[in-house]
C-alpha cells in the first residue's frame, strides 16, 4: 500500500506497468506482531553556538513485518542515520516508542540488544586485531560457543569472499571493502532477528558491492532476519527492498514497494517511471545534497 504525506502537485497522468514483488510485504496484518514497530519517534538535538533546537527525527511511524527488507532513502542530513541509531539504542528517544518483537527499547533495552545488530558506513573495529580476533571478541560478548562461532565466522567470511589466509591479517591492513565485509560478518555471527544496515555498501568497489547485496538477500531468505537498510544507491534500494520509506527533514513523506512508488509517480505525477523520479519528487533534493548534518553525525 502506498502512503504519501505532504503530496506534491499532480501533472498529466502517464501509467506505466511495473512488476510487483512476489514476497509478502506491507505492514503486518491485525494480530501479527511486527518485527520492528516505530510509533511517533522524535529526536531533537541542540546544535551550533546559538544552541538551536533541531528536530532530526520528526514523528516517524512505521511497522515492519518479519522477513522484510525495509529501505530508508533520504538526502544527507535527512534523519535516516539518526533513526537507525535510535532503534539500535545508541540514542534515546525524546518522544514516541520503538519495539523489537514486542520488546520496548527503553524498558527492555538488554533484551533488545540481544535481538539486533548494526552495521554502519564506518564500522568500528580493534584495528590492530585480525578479523578472526574481532569476531571472536563479538562472540564472547554474546555468550556464543567459541568453537562453533569460529566455524560460523569462517563460513560467513568465505561467502563474502574473505579466505582463511586473510583472517589473521590486522584489520587496518585490509581495504575499505574488506573491512565492511568483516563488519557484516560480525553482525551476522550473532544471528540477529533485526539487522540494521546503515549504508553498508557505500564506498565499496562494484564487485564487493554485488557480493554484499547478494549476501543481504541470502540473510533475509535463510536466517528469517528483518533488515532495516539505509542507502544512497537507488539501484540497490530497488533490488533489495521489499518496501521503501522516503524521509525528508526528519519526516516520512512517502512509503510503498518500489513497484508501487514507481507506478504512482508515472501515473499520478507524469514523471519518468524511475526511483530517482520518486526521490526527487518527494524530497526536492539530490541524494548528494549536503544539509547541515551536525545533528546526526555517525561517530561510531
Amino acid at each position: 500500500m502506498i502512503e504519501v504525506m505532504d503530496e506534491p502537485k499532480s501533472t498529466t497522468p502517464m501509467a506505466t506497468p511495473v512488476r510487483e514483488p512476489l514476497r509478502r510485504v506491507g505492514p503486518p496484518p491485525s494480530g501479527e506482531q511486527p518485527a520492528l514497530l516505530i510509533e511517533h519517534a522524535t529526536k531533537r538535538f541542540i546544535v551550533g553556538r546559538k544552541k538551536k533546537a533541531v528536530v532530526a527525527v520528526n514523528d516517524v511511524t512505521m511497522s515492519i513485518r518479519r522477513g522484510e527488507i525495509y529501505g530508508i532513502l533520504g538526502a544527507n542530513g535527512s534523519g535516516k542515520s539518526t533513526l537507525i541509531r535510535l532503534v539500535s539504542t545508541l540514542l534515546t528517544l525524546d518522544g514516541g516508542r520503538v519495539e523489537v518483537l514486542g520488546h520496548d527499547i527503553v524498558r527492555d533495552e538488554m533484551a533488545v540488544k540481544q535481538l539486533i545488530n548494526r552495521v554502519s558506513v564506518d564500522a568500528a573495529f580493534f584495528k590492530k586485531l585480525s578479523p578472526h580476533e574481532n569476531l571472536a571478541y563479538a562472540a564472547r560478548l554474546y555468550g556464543l560457543d567459541a568453537k562453533r562461532a569460529r566455524a560460523e565466522a569462517i563460513a560467513i567470511m568465505a561467502r563474502l569472499g574473505i579466505g582463511e589466509k586473510r583472517l589473521s591479517r590486522p584489520v587496518e591492513q585490509m581495504s575499505r571493502g574488506m573491512q565492511q565485509k568483516v563488519a557484516i560478518a560480525r553482525a551476522l555471527l550473532t544471528s540477529p532477528t533485526v539487522l540494521l544496515l546503515d549504508e553498508p555498501t557505500t564506498g565499496l568497489d562494484p564487485r564487493s558491492k554485488l557480493d554484499v547485496q547478494t549476501f543481504i538477500e541470502e540473510v533475509r531468505d535463510t536466517h528469517d532476519a528483518t533488515i532495516l537498510l539505509t542507502t544512497h544507491d537507488l539501484t540497490e534500494a530497488e533490488r533489495l527492498c521489499d518496501r521503501i520509506a522516503l524521509i525528508n527533514d526528519g519526516r516520512i513523506v512517502a512509503e510503498g514497494t518500489p513497484a508501487e512508488l514507481i507506478t504512482m509517480i508515472a501515473r499520478d505525477y507524469g514523471k519518468e517511471p524511475t526511483l530517482e523520479s520518486v526521490f526527487m519528487t518527494f524530497t526536492g533534493k539530490s541524494l548528494d545534497d549536503d544539509l547541515d548534518d551536525d545533528k546526526n553525525e555517525d561517530d561510531e
